[in-house]
Order: C-alpha cells, then sequence, then structure tokens
C-alpha cells in the first residue's frame, strides 16, 4: 500500500496538508515528535482509518530507522522554527533541522519513496537585493533557523544529485492561517495581533508599520507541495508566495485594529520580503488563489484559536528579543 508520509504533520502547515491528503483518500503517516505541533491539530481525524501518527525524534538516527518504510511521497515539514529561540539555541535547531532533514532524506531513499517534498524558508534570501525575489538570488541567513533551514535544502538538492532521490524543495514566504501556533516564543505577527486583539490590547506594530510581507495562505501552500508532488521534476527549488507584498499597517486595518503601538525595528529583518513565483508557475502550474483580504477574514473567523495564546506587550516583548539585538545588531548598537 503506497503510504504519503508527512513529517511535522502536527504542526501548523503539516496538519493542513494532512488534512488535504485524507480528503484525496490517501493514507497517510504522521511523524512528529510534538515539539512543536499539537495532537489537537489532528483530533477531527481520530477515527480515519487511513490516518497512523507516529510520535518520534526523526533527529534520532536509531528512532528514525524504518519509519518510512512503504512511502511512497514524502512532505518534509518537521523542524524547529523562529528566530529568538534559534539564537539562544543553536544546537537544538541544527540537530532538528539538518541531522533530522538527513534522517529523512536517508531514510526515504532507503524506501524507495518516489517524491520528496522539502518545506524551505524564504528566510535564506536574508535582505535582498531585489523585488520580487527569485530562486537565483543570493543565500544569506541573517540568523541559525535561517541557517539550518538552507543547509536542510542543500541537504535535499544532493540527495536528488548524488542518490538520485526525486526531490523538489520549496521555500515558503510568510505562511499564515487558521492552527498557526499559539503558544512559545515570540513570533509570527498575526499570532501576536490576534491574541492581542482578544484582549483589548493594543497592536504592536514593529517600525513604522510600512515594512510589507509576502503573505501566503495555507490553503494556497499544501496546493503547491501537491503540484511539486505531481510532478516529474527533481533537484529544483520553487518560491512558493501570493504573488504581492502587504504592508503591516494594512495588516491591522483589515484586522479592524482601532488601537496600536509602534515598537523599535529590530535589526536582520528585511523591509520586504517578496517572491517571484514565475518559477512555479510555468513548470508546475500553481499560483496562489486566496486574496490577503480573503485570508484575513478566515483568520478572523477562527479567533477563538488564539484564545489561549499569550498577549505580548512592549515590555514582554522587548525582552523576548534582546537577544535579537544582542546578536544581530551594528556594533554600534551592541555597544550601547
Amino acid at each position: 500500500m503506497a503510504i504519503d508520509i508527512v513529517t511535522g504533520g502536527a504542526g501548523f502547515i503539516g496538519s493542513h496538508m494532512v488534512d488535504r491528503l485524507l480528503e484525496q483518500g490517501r493514507q497517510v503517516r504522521v511523524i512528529d515528535n510534538f515539539s512543536n505541533g499539537s495532537p489537537r491539530n489532528l483530533e477531527h481525524h481520530q477515527d480515519n482509518e487511513k490516518l497512523e501518527v507516529i510520535n518520534a525524534d526523526l533527529a534520532d538516527f536509531a528512532a528514525a530507522e524504518g519509519l518510512f518504510d512503504g512511502a511512497d511521497r514524502v512532505f518534509h515539514f518537521a523542524a524547529l522554527a523562529d528566530i529568538v529561540p534559534s539564537i539562544e539555541k543553536p544546537k537544538e535547531y541544527f540537530r532538528s533541522n539538518v541531522d533530522g532533514t538527513f534522517n529523512a532524506l536517508e531514510q526515504s531513499a532507503k524506501a524507495g519513496a518516489k517524491r520528496f517534498l522539502y518545506a524551505a524558508s524564504s528566510t535564506c534570501y536574508g535582505i535582498p537585493d531585489a523585488f520580487p525575489t527569485s530562486e537565483d538570488a543570493p543565500i544569506r541567513p541573517q540568523y541559525p533557523y535561517a541557517l539550518t533551514k538552507n543547509m536542510g535544502e542543500q541537504l535535499t538538492m544532493h540527495w536528488a544529485q548524488v542518490y538520485k532521490l526525486p526531490a523538489l524543495s520549496l521555500r515558503m514566504f510568510n505562511v499564515y492561517g487558521p492552527r498557526a501556533r499559539t503558544g512559545g516564543t515570540y513570533g509570527a505577527v498575526f499570532g501576536v495581533f490576534l491574541a492581542q486583539l482578544l484582549a483589548n490590547e493594543p497592536l504592536t506594530i514593529v517600525g513604522d508599520g510600512e515594512q510589507t510581507r509576502d503573505f501566503t495562505y495555507v490553503s494556497d501552500v499544501v496546493e503547491a507541495f501537491l503540484a511539486a508532488a505531481a510532478s516529474d521534476k527533481g533537484g529544483q527549488i520553487y518560491n512558493i508566495g501570493s504573488g504581492g507584498a502587504y504592508s503591516i499597517n494594512l495588516l491591522a486595518k483589515l484586522l479592524g485594529a482601532e488601537k496600536t503601538q509602534h515598537i523599535p525595528k529590530r535589526p536582520g529583518e528585511p523591509d520586504c520580503t517578496w517572491a517571484n513565483v514565475q518559477k512555479i508557475h510555468n513548470e508546475l502550474g500553481w499560483k496562489a488563489k486566496i486574496s490577503f483580504k480573503e485570508g484575513v477574514a478566515h483568520m478572523l473567523d477562527n479567533i477563538d484559536y488564539w484564545r489561549e495564546a499569550p498577549v505580548w506587550t512592549p515590555e514582554r516583548i522587548a525582552e523576548a528579543t534582546s537577544g535579537w539585538f544582542k546578536y544581530l545588531g551594528k556594533d554600534e548598537e551592541r555597544a550601547n
């Protein structure tokens, strides 16, 4: 029986991938150690006989052995995310994002998987020279999360080249949608803003709020991975983006914010993220369908998901991101 494997399948994007595969009638095996993902993201499938969930640490060489037996397609989402924790704990990020990817590749090749899809990150571009940014732009990771995700991509491309594993890497830009993580460290803007809205607190806008992001809705990302899985391409890298870039001020407006508060701009953050998606459109026929306005409306419809999320105040943000300024600031900033 052909099996689709989703590593990190209890996480934000991975769980949406699982939803779509089960909707297609596929047999799905989730491999997750629940360090980022939550079992509640899969609980609506608890009686589905086509779903198998394995609690395992992919970065453990022994534990990974045999987990990919029977794999037809592998969707590799398992990773540690977030910027500040990666600066503070680079060893853990290397282990999860590099060793974990190595093991996934090894086991996929051993199992004879027909497709391997790697969830890469647009953070590899750092602060780009040009917009929209194409796949051949210089790679300039600014922090360990970006570095380790790019190292995982390099491993994936190497396995495609040397071991002929039919592998593709998809660089995702600013993915958002229901089930985005609610707990843990200070992170993505949607989770921060939605929790602040629920608590009737001001939305904390970094800098002047005119910085733009290529916000890409999660269902569009899932469809991009399906298009890649259905293709006969190998050893290729593709951007996944919405086709546009939208300001943080616009996001606050669409969320209906009545109160905002500005906090200091952070070093190492680009003023713009914007994917050139011509390659994936031309070669795989994929294009995002969900408009930014429509996507924000979906988030507001699901706002209760963030009711238990931490509410970030400027003081808490300053404390949580102090390492960011310490390690990524310019020399004169570090001295102050």
